[in-house]
């Protein structure tokens, strides 16, 4: 993949940052004939942020809440579309198994946004869970839903994928650049960097676990958590995704784990979605893989997954940065409309790349969006949560 070398200091809209968000909203951008600049302190496509890793789940039966769904219908689009323009497979249909109490958030929030709009969900019994998709061990008090349309996203080559066909159509790219400092005047913004000062009409800010040293004129809330992931083998010719074995997400009194089929035939990745670290930089992580963090995922797959051997072969750290409700946080600057930002994706959001890109895309260029994003604005109050 190559990058422009042009020199030019001026562009119509600068996006601060380019991992899954800015990259997406880079491409959004460039579709439109926009002259957009995406910058980057880091490598791109690089594993020292959030979007990385392999492997994310997609799904529609939202637990989180069900007016994520239509922004979810929008994402599946246009993820097709990219796919088909790279001509590279993005996306497998792996299927999402998921089980919890009946009560909790995952069972009863897949089934309210199952039910409000009208997608396809199946309540499976533990014989049916055992017939169908043998290696899990279910707990007998857990209710099981399955969604057949969920899936599995391949993040790294979703992120490449987003750049190559941006860079197709025109965007600029500067790797490895540090942001210093951004300003505005209303008309114009000036983005400082390590080398070079940037002038656009727009600024988008997509910097991820970075987000808020850029906005902290406007205090937003935001932490950011270590989150570590690891593969463990399996058997071979077992809990392979070609042979129809899915995705899946436990509720578990002890954490949320989740995971992937295998697709190299030897190993599953396994997560934990609740706990981790706090990281006060993002630029100090430790990235090693310590006996406490295996012993969460140990204690899952001894329980759940038997099947599966318990020493990783390898291992990844990534960075949730968690707004207070764990909802994602999109919004124009309250005091410069030139100014647009998106953050907060709470280890949640990759799936939503695109459709991000497009809402950020119209809140700078246009002022407004008919994607319905209202929910996630900074003046959101605890009335629209309430269900």
């Amino acid at each position: 993949m190559q990058t422009s070398t042009t020199e030019s200091t001026e562009f119509d809209v600068i996006v601060l940052g380019v991992g899954g968000m800015g990259s997406a909203t880079c491409l959004e951008l460039a579709r439109r004939g926009v002259r957009v600049l995406g910058l980057e302190r880091f490598p791109l496509v690089h594993d020292l942020g959030s979007s990385h890793g392999e492997s994310r789940i997609i799904r529609k039966a939202y637990f989180e809440h069900p007016n994520y769904v239509p922004l979810l219908h929008r994402a599946y689009e246009l993820w097709d579309q990219l796919s088909c323009e790279a001509e590279r497979q993005l996306f497998v249909p792996t299927g999402l198994l998921m089980s919890g109490p009946a009560d909790g958030e995952t069972i009863r929030g897949a089934r309210l946004s199952a039910e409000q709009h009208h997608l396809e969900l199946e309540n499976l019994s533990h014989a049916e869970v055992e017939q169908r998709f043998p290696g899990f061990v279910i707990p007998a008090d857990h209710d099981i839903a399955y969604e057949p349309g969920a899936g599995t996203l391949f993040v790294d080559e979703c992120v490449f994928s987003q750049i190559e066909q941006a860079v197709v159509r025109g965007a600029v790219f500067k790797a490895e650049e540090a942001v210093l400092d951004w300003s505005t005047d209303g008309d114009k913004v000036r983005v400082r960097t390590t080398t070079n000062e940037y002038v656009g009409r727009k600024l988008i800010i997509t910097a991820g676990a970075w987000a808020s040293d850029f906005l902290a004129d406007i205090g937003l809330p935001l932490r950011v958590v270590r989150k570590f992931v690891a593969w463990f083998p399996c058997l071979a010719g077992s809990f392979r995704a070609d042979e129809g074995f899915p995705a899946y997400f436990f509720e578990m009194p002890y954490g949320s784990f989740y995971g992937f089929p295998s697709f190299d035939g030897a190993t599953i990745k396994v997560g934990d979605h609740l706990g981790g670290q706090l990281v006060a930089d993002p630029l100090i992580v430790d990235r090693k893989c310590h006996d406490s963090d295996v012993a969460r995922l140990k204690g899952f797959l001894e329980q759940q997954m038997p099947n599966i051997q318990t020493n990783p072969v390898k291992h990844s750290v990534c960075l949730y940065t968690m707004s207070v409700d764990q909802h994602f946080v999109i919004d124009r600057h309250p005091q410069w409309p030139n100014v647009v930002f998106a953050a907060g994706f709470s280890g949640h959001g990759f799936k939503f790349c695109p459709v991000i890109g497009q809402a950020l895309a119209d809140l700078a260029l246009e002022g407004t969006t008919s994607l319905p994003i209202e929910f996630l604005g900074t003046e959101r109050g605890k009335p629209v949560w309430s269900q």
